[in-house]
């Protein structure tokens, strides 16, 4: 039977259709005896949760409630750590950037660490769908001796669920500034076939899972020893990765052919360069 209605629901154009709107702000300051929640912010579907860790660094969860990305969708964070402050920023779960119709998921990130204080970003993987868009910018100021460690996975697909991805369309932008100074700037580029992009040796060399982890650091130079002993310990699967360090920055990049083994090498690697577990939500 013709339904009239369902016919003017499913020739909607794209952008009469419902979008992923949301924007979440936090700030820690240090009271003299731990690192507090200052300021608390969120709107949409961009939520901060704060578990209990007790004498554990004070840690907040990014969740997109609406599940994941698509063409149109629009997530933005702000984080700023005060002076002497010490937090983890991690995320619920994955974040999924699916098929889009047209343009592209946005998401951007402003992170600020103050004077002594010290902001681990470590949020859990990225996973790229067949068709999918995404585009981030991530912008980092800090102090004179601030600390920032970052990191972002990408997973191009699920290989375990049978996927075959054939055209992304995925841009991420990083700038960290120390003291107004440009000290890092990355930007990586996936557009097109991840079977045509991903196979060369230089860029994953048929892999399709890859991770980004940088220290930044007054005296991350001292603990590119520490970085390369981790690595030496990491199980032996095919995931494969290398660190070095120059001018206040240590880098390690890591590719594997299977997420779950480079998600276990990142475990391996953060704690052991941490000297501390990573967030409860890591092992869920």
């Amino acid at each position: 039977m013709y339904d009239a209605a369902m016919a003017s629901v499913s020739g909607l154009q794209e952008e009469t259709l419902q979008r992923v709107s949301g924007t979440a702000r936090i700030r820690f300051a240090n009271t003299g005896e731990r690192t507090r929640l200052a300021d608390l912010y969120q709107q949409g579907s961009a939520k901060i949760r704060l578990p209990r860790v007790y004498d554990a660094t004070a840690t907040a969860v990014l969740i997109n409630t609406a599940g994941g990305l698509t063409g149109g969708d629009r997530l933005s964070y702000d984080i700023a750590i005060d002076e002497n402050a010490h937090a983890i920023v991690t995320s619920q779960t994955a974040e999924r950037a699916y098929r889009r119709n047209t343009g592209s998921a946005k998401v951007t990130g402003s992170l600020r660490v103050g004077a002594g204080a010290t902001l681990e970003w470590l949020p859990q993987e990225t996973i790229l769908f067949d068709r999918s868009g995404l585009t981030r910018a991530l912008n980092a100021d800090l102090a004179a001796n601030a600390r920032l460690m970052l990191l972002e996975t990408i997973v191009v697909g699920r290989t375990a669920m049978g996927e075959t991805v054939r055209q992304v369309d995925f841009r991420d932008r990083w700038r960290i500034r120390r003291e107004n100074r440009l000290v890092f700037a990355d930007d990586v580029r996936y557009q097109g076939d991840p079977a045509d992009f991903l196979s060369g040796p230089a860029t994953a060399h048929g892999g399709h899972v890859v991770s980004t982890f940088v220290d930044c650091a007054v005296d991350a130079e001292e603990r590119l020893p520490l970085a390369r002993s981790c690595l030496e310990r990491l199980p032996a699967t095919s995931t494969h990765g290398a660190a070095t360090a120059w001018d206040g920055l240590l880098t390690a990049r890591f590719v594997s052919d299977d997420s779950r083994n480079l998600r276990n090498a990142l475990i391996s690697f953060l704690t052991g360069y941490r000297s501390a577990d990573l967030p409860r939500v890591w092992y869920c």
